[in-house]
């Protein structure tokens, strides 16, 4: 019975899912196997004859998931089974020659190349996707003016755009990350036990580029019986990187869907979703908290692939059984929030009376930034200016005042602040438009990297 909820279906993609289910690893196990006798054949390490015995023999539908662990429970050692399970099967000289000069992470960690090769071919495509949405809200609300936060206290004003200018550039150097790490990740190796080619002498090494470009494949340089596990810790580091990103963009709606801010909303089935068993009338951001508390699982999933680089001289297995949770894990899950973030923009609402309303809930506070540069330019001095400030802010928060109001009472103030004397529309005007500007560049700066 299913234990993990990536199992019972409950998180992950289907087609992510797929790449790392035992069905899908066998037969990528039984690939390399016939494309290492390919290879073998062609460079007259063994007969042609056995190359196609082991071809015509080594497919999932001949050499069966089920058969080879029926003799895993024997052998315990899953790769002298599936070289067995082949070998009963053959028909010809294929049982003498299969496996022929290789060590078991030959067939492994190849095949754990071939599955990140396609885990990256399903994940890019679905930053594109997110990197696209991005895009089309930045450029809906580049001018839909809003209050800024910082310390979750009213500040500077912002623009929507600017926020998913931000998100945007931020997912997009991601991507940038990503594309690095996939070149370094997505690798082989057939270099036999303790990566010296011995089994093959000075065939060695052109067997191996044979074999590993057959399968699309980077060819390493130097190995030892394994892959080195700093390519696959950069791997699951820049995931994990990409998650917490996710992570922020939906602490930041989180914040944005509560009661008292009340300024955007994750999609909602109005018509029969249930916020709360006990009060009905919740609409809780349960997706954006669903990603929040995936994105740690996936942060929690580093340090074990970082000391997996850790090594005794030429291999041992402690990687083996970490990176059966962490790898499968680590890219289904961050594969599943992209796509819940993706929906979440898309069908993303916002309460523009309500960004309205938040913009003047502290009667001009946030123009404080603004009337400090007016009198600057007035002539006062800014230590002078921002303690100026700085008190009558005070005063006015404490009276319920507007903080224009207070300062205009201001003796020292009242000339330089009539009437006229600062433009507060022609500030958010300058906001508007230096957003409309980053936005621009955000989105360009995306085309022009990830050109289509």
């Amino acid at each position: 019975m299913p234990v993990s909820p990536i199992d019972f279906g409950r998180y992950g993609h289907p087609e992510m899912i797929s790449i790392f289910e035992e069905e899908y690893r066998h037969s990528l196990w039984l690939k390399v196997e016939v494309a290492v006798a390919e290879a073998q054949a062609e460079l007259g390490l063994i007969p042609k004859e056995a190359a196609k015995d082991i071809q015509s023999t080594a497919k999932p539908n001949i050499v069966t998931l089920d058969r080879t662990m029926e003799i895993e429970r024997k052998t315990k050692h899953d790769v002298v089974a599936l070289v067995e399970a082949i070998a009963e099967l053959c028909k010809g000289p294929g049982a003498r020659w299969v496996h022929f000069g290789l060590t078991s992470n030959d067939i492994k960690d190849t095949t754990l190349g071939l599955q990140l090769k396609r885990a990256f071919e399903i994940l890019m495509p679905q930053l594109d996707t997110l990197c696209e949405t991005l895009s089309k809200r930045a450029k809906e609300t580049e001018n839909l003016l809003a209050v800024g936060r910082s310390h979750g206290q009213h500040a500077v004003p912002i623009t929507y755009g600017l926020r998913f200018a931000v998100w945007l550039d931020e997912i997009r150097r991601h991507k940038v990350r990503l594309q690095a790490v996939r070149t370094r990740s997505v690798v082989g190796k057939i270099a036999g036990a303790t990566g010296s080619h011995a089994a093959f002498g000075v065939k060695g090494i052109e067997l191996q580029k044979h074999v590993l470009n057959s399968l699309g494949l980077g060819v390493p340089v130097a190995t030892t019986q394994i892959i080195q596990r700093d390519r696959l810790a950069e791997t699951i580091t820049s995931l994990a990187n990409l998650a917490s990103s996710i992570d922020k963009i939906s602490t930041d709606l989180r914040n944005l869907q509560r009661t008292e801010i009340g300024e955007t909303y994750e999609p909602f089935a109005k018509e029969k979703q249930v916020g709360s068993s006990a009060m009905p009338h919740k609409r809780n951001p349960v997706t954006c908290e669903k990603i929040s508390g995936i994105a740690r699982i996936v942060r929690s999933l580093v340090p074990p692939t970082l000391e997996n680089i850790v090594s005794w001289e030429e291999r041992d297995i402690s990687h083996s059984s970490t990176e059966r949770f962490v790898v499968p894990q680590t890219f289904i899950l961050t594969d599943y929030i992209v796509r819940e973030i993706t929906r979440i923009l898309d069908g993303l609402t916002i309460d523009e009376h309500a960004v309205r309303r938040n913009l003047n809930l502290t009667k001009d506070a946030i123009l404080s930034e603004l009337i400090v540069s007016t009198l600057i330019q007035a002539g006062f001095e800014r230590p002078k200016a921002h303690e100026k400030l700085r008190a009558h802010s005070q005063a006015a928060l404490q009276s319920g005042k507007g903080l224009i109001d207070v300062v205009r009472s201001d003796l020292d103030l009242r000339d330089l602040l009539k009437e006229g004397a600062f433009d507060v529309e022609r500030y958010y005007e300058s906001i508007r438009d230096v957003s409309r500007k980053i936005v621009d560049e955000a989105v360009s700066e995306y085309k022009k990297t990830f050109p289509k």
